[in-house]
């Protein structure tokens, strides 16, 4: 039992600003082939932003009318696959937040009165998302039931931003199978950036209790309501799923892993081409940052993602480079290292650790920054390692981006990605290092780093050569043509009950 139709929403459609973007973005591909042109990404419109990754088309979905108050642009997704992308705006729904709010309290018993931050703006675009939905869904299946029975339809939402559409599509569109994905629990997330050991003590903390103590009531209660509510409710790792069980009180129906797809990676005709000319703009910017020039054979590393210092393992990344400057110090080793820091708003001085610098780059990659005018794809590629000591990741795109790109790549095992890959090898020579990390263990994470790097500017060219080659072997393994099963899955999950909810 598979949909004739997907509707998917995120803040993140057309709108690069963080990992779900490139989950979305690369997922089209995998659904167009399956279901082409019946798939239909729900995005907020920011107007030029947004253009950076949409082209509006005004010849699809002729003869269809959005509501009045939701101006809408129906355009292409600007990514592999060319998915169709409905953005829309929001305004109209302010004067109605706090009615809004009280249907939301009546009927799924939501609680929003405790409401700050982006929690209005992120629910107003999901209920307003909802509302283009139901207009859609009426549109095409009077359209479809002209010529055969009537289509089955799925709806997706990602992450508690667009919780409301679950809600709305619920009351009004009740036949439609519903999707909610957390990508990440908000209460989890909060206790580990707050500082608190969230593994040591896992099985004591309680969703609602973290959430009255880390001021999270309306963004812990939107999610759990949705993950309540949503036919089948699903997740990207192990690790994340048992936070769902214990801090939502609602187990995932199946665990759906992130995907990548190859055809954001160039091809080898022009994969070394492009390689080269990442490299020659990095060293060029170095030198500019560090004020001469940067040898050719520099060893060039990066963590990028979000501005969450411990979660990301920034912190512990930053603490690897000095323990690296050390170790080479110690061990008369003499080639230069350069570490960018690409974490967007995260703006330092150069910081120089003996022959390790540290060059930060605080712009979303998108190809229209100050520094490099190119994409963050653009200049992964000429890395020559990635490090990514995540202490808190459900999933972890970033490291699988880098082997992506052949690029080797470190991470931990509290990233969902990390688990998926571990190999138990202590080295680059496979193509990704996995380093246990716990909520006592951060200095042995920080050397383990440094170890590992160290090894690595010992490897001879062949060696590096099979990391590389090891490295792009992990990532076919995670391409969506493996993991799209998944969705398949979920989506018949989704199916199942609402045919069930409505047969009657």
């Amino acid at each position: 039992m598979q949909p004739d139709y997907i509707f998917e929403t995120s803040w993140e459609v057309c709108n690069r600003v963080g990992g779900i973007y490139a989950v979305l973005s690369t997922r089209a591909a995998s659904m167009q082939a399956e279901h082409p042109d019946k798939v239909f990404f729900f995005g907020p419109d920011f107007g030029a932003h947004s253009d950076i990754y949409f082209r509006e088309d005004k010849s699809l979905l002729k003869g269809w009318k959005a509501p009045a108050e939701i101006p809408v642009r129906i355009g292409r997704w600007e990514v592999p696959g060319k998915p169709i992308a409905v953005l829309l705006k929001f305004d109209a729904m302010w004067p109605h937040k706090d009615a809004i709010y009280a249907w939301a309290w009546s009927l799924f018993k939501v609680q929003s009165h405790a409401a700050y931050g982006d929690y209005d703006e992120s629910c107003l675009f999901g209920y307003a998302a909802g509302m283009v939905m139901e207009s859609l869904y009426g549109w095409l299946n009077k359209k479809d039931k002209k010529a055969k029975s009537a289509p089955n339809f799925c709806m997706h939402a990602n992450e508690w931003q667009t919780a409301f559409t679950i809600f709305y599509m619920r009351e009004h569109c009740p036949e439609v199978g519903t999707l909610f994905t957390t990508h990440a629990t908000g209460i989890g997330r909060s206790i580990a950036g707050n500082g608190k050991p969230l593994y040591d003590y896992f099985e004591g903390y309680h969703g609602d209790q973290m959430a009255e103590e880390l001021n999270m009531v309306s963004k812990h209660s939107v999610e759990k309501q949705a993950a309540y509510w949503a036919d089948c409710f699903t997740t990207v790792s192990e690790i994340t799923a048992r936070e769902c069980a214990q801090l939502l009180d609602k187990p995932v129906d199946i665990i759906t892993p992130n995907g990548f797809e190859p055809d954001f990676v160039p091809a080898d005709d022009a994969f070394d081409a492009k390689r080269a000319e990442a490299r020659e703009a990095l060293l060029s910017v170095a030198g500019k940052q560090l004020g001469g020039v940067v040898p050719p054979d520099a060893m060039l590393i990066c963590i990028a993602g979000r501005l969450e210092m411990k979660n990301k393992g920034i912190d512990a990344f930053l603490r690897a480079m000095e323990r690296l400057g050390d170790k080479m110090y110690h061990r008369d080793v003499h080639r230069e290292v350069i570490a960018f820091v690409m974490i967007p708003y995260l703006d330092k001085p150069v910081m120089r650790f003996g022959r390790v610098s540290v060059v930060f780059v605080p712009y979303y990659l998108n190809g229209q920054d100050p520094l490099f005018q190119k994409t963050y794809y653009d200049l992964l590629i000429g890395m020559d390692a990635t490090v990514f000591p995540s202490y808190y990741e459900p999933w972890g795109y970033t490291p699988l981006e880098s082997v992506a790109f052949r690029v080797p790549t470190i991470t931990t095992g509290l990233a969902g990605f990390g688990a998926w890959a571990d190999t138990g090898v202590v080295g680059l020579e496979k193509g990704v290092v996995v380093i246990p990390r716990t909520d006592s263990n951060y200095l042995y994470v920080v050397d383990q780093i440094a170890e590992s790097l160290m090894q690595f500017m010992d490897y001879t060219p062949a060696q590096v050569a099979r990391a590389r080659k090891a490295a792009a072997s992990i990532a076919k393994k995670a391409e969506w043509s493996k993991f799209f099963r998944y969705y398949r899955k979920a989506y018949e999950i989704a199916l199942r009950k609402a045919a069930k909810r409505t047969e009657n």
